[in-house]
């Protein structure tokens, strides 16, 4: 443990930011099952209830990203990659099959 004032309060302010950090990065996550759950949903039957149920789940989790990004939480490269292969994973299932 740290003597001086200065580098315990450090200390306390990396925890506090690590603990805060970690529950927008568990928010993502859980946020990005809920979405990939839907898109299986919307892929096993597709209809216009379950693409609008995975359209709000995509919502939900692109602002929780951008949210992350922007507190510094997540690198913007690593928020844009994650918006990406949730994009993609949704496009897999949407398009027709091709001959």
């Amino acid at each position: 443990m740290a003597n001086i004032k200065s580098a315990i309060k450090r200390i306390q302010i990396a925890e506090r930011n690590r603990l805060h950090n970690k529950s927008y990065k568990s928010a993502v996550k859980t946020l990005t099952k809920r979405y990939l759950a839907a898109v299986d949903t919307y892929a096993a039957e597709p209809s216009a209830e379950n693409m609008q149920t995975v359209q709000e789940h995509m919502a939900a989790v692109y602002s929780k990203i951008d949210k992350a990004v922007k507190r510094g939480v997540l690198h913007p490269n690593s928020g844009a990659r994650r918006k990406s292969r949730l994009a993609h994973a949704l496009k897999r299932h949407d398009q027709p099959a091709a001959s």
